[in-house]
């Protein structure tokens, strides 16, 4: 199959897996809220233990996508997974049950990640790997902002429940796109991070991994999975902090605004993630992270100025950049730092586990705050924990990008691990 064919199924996967791979995300604090009417500190701790089950399943996710040659069954099979448990949520109204169904698609949802990586890739290399992944994610965002317009309407039209039957459409859509990659032209020991060319003496013509031990003891990749534990601490909670505002100032249009938040960055994002492809070959990772970096705590405290729900919707639109850079950098630094050593899926797993800490802890924290201090409280909160990650980012986290692309300034040696 040619280059093309590729990028038109990839293309076609990360858009209708968009609103597939979070299950309900945001939309679940609004329904809880709304409809079954919970208190902010339930909501936050249902949607930790979703949270809390995805970092259970990281490692092994990424353990089983380095391993399997199975990568499209276990994409399809993740699909129908969380799919099928969100659908159940309208009967669940008890915590018990809602709780259970959250852990297991949490756990499902942790497979995409690196399912979708690894895929990619298997099929363009690690030479074309990072603009790829650029456009993988501007592909994901316009699928997000496409999949959150059409809820904000359906949901004005039949109310909060319209999203469950979304999802379903987008789930359906999501399968055909996976079986439509071919599965024979995926290099499965490219997709786990072996290096390209054959190694003398090796009877497979492939280096053989590197040991776990050493991967999970690297230096930078440790510093990375900090930065990126501090980084969704002080993003995950803002937005369903912000639809739970909306929602509050008007029950009949809290979805609505929400799908607006949602649908403004999504369509900022697509621009940063593509540009962020083209430009981090020659620019570097390290200045592009650190823009995104930067707009966390600048969120955090514009939310704090104003209730009107225009302008949170509009500081929500800054969500586009930070995410946008974030979306497409991760996987190419874990790349960059993994390159030759067979661990790049269980080594992103290792990472987005720590990411999962700090993701679940977020909503927690967040709501608990809101219940005793209020919402400024808890916005001014993560914008500190922002603050803290980017200046560990700055100063202690090396540039990852290879030698042989370095623009014409003197190059600096990548630490990577082995």
């Amino acid at each position: 199959m040619s280059a093309r064919p590729h990028h038109r199924t990839l293309d076609w996967l990360n858009f209708f897996l968009a609103d597939v791979r979070d299950g309900l995300g945001p939309y679940l604090a609004i329904y809880l809220l709304i409809v079954q009417r919970w208190d902010e500190a339930s909501i936050g701790v249902v949607m930790s233990i979703g949270g809390i089950a995805g970092i259970v399943a990281q490692m092994p996710a990424g353990a089983l996508i380095d391993r399997t040659r199975w990568k499209r069954g276990v994409m399809a099979a993740a699909a129908l997974l969380v799919t099928g448990g969100s659908l159940l949520l309208p009967w669940l109204p008890e915590f018990s049950l809602v709780a259970v169904v959250q852990a297991v698609t949490g756990a499902a949802g942790a497979l995409f990640p690196p399912a979708i990586a690894a895929v990619t890739l298997g099929l363009v290399g690690p030479r074309a790997f990072t603009r790829r992944i650029g456009r993988n994610e501007s592909f994901n965002h316009a699928g997000n902002a496409v999949a959150a317009a059409l809820a904000g309407v359906a949901a004005y039209a039949f109310g909060p429940i319209a999203v469950f039957w979304l999802m379903t459409a987008m789930t359906v859509a999501s399968v055909v796109a996976i079986w439509r990659i071919d599965g024979t032209a995926i290099d499965h020991d490219v997709a786990r991070g072996l290096d390209a060319e054959t190694v003398p003496g090796d009877a497979h013509g492939r280096e053989e991994p590197s040991s776990l031990r050493a991967i999970l003891t690297c230096r930078p990749l440790l510093v990375f999975a900090v930065c990126v534990s501090l980084f969704h601490f002080a993003n995950a909670a803002m937005l369903p902090l912000v639809g739970q505002k909306l929602a509050l100032q008007d029950r009949n249009l809290g979805t609505t605004l929400m799908s607006l938040c949602i649908v403004a960055a999504q369509i900022v994002m697509v621009p940063v993630a593509a540009l962020v492809g083209a430009k981090a070959d020659h620019w570097g990772r390290k200045p592009l992270f650190l823009a995104g970096f930067l707009i966390l705590p600048i969120r955090g405290v514009l939310y704090t100025l104003s209730d009107a729900p225009y302008w949170l919707v509009g500081v929500q639109v800054l969500d586009g950049v930070g995410a946008g850079v974030f979306g497409a950098l991760f996987p190419v630094v874990v790349a960059d730092l993994t390159r030759g050593t067979g661990r790049f899926n269980v080594s992103q797993g290792a990472i987005a586990t720590t990411q999962g800490i700090g993701a679940a802890l977020s909503t927690t924290v967040a709501g608990v705050i809101v219940v005793h201090g209020g919402y400024n409280a808890a916005f001014l909160s993560l914008a500190a924990v922002a603050g803290v990650g980017l200046a560990l980012f700055a100063l202690a986290m090396p540039e990852t990008r290879p030698d042989a692309e370095a623009a014409p300034a003197p190059p600096q040696p990548v630490e990577r691990c082995s």
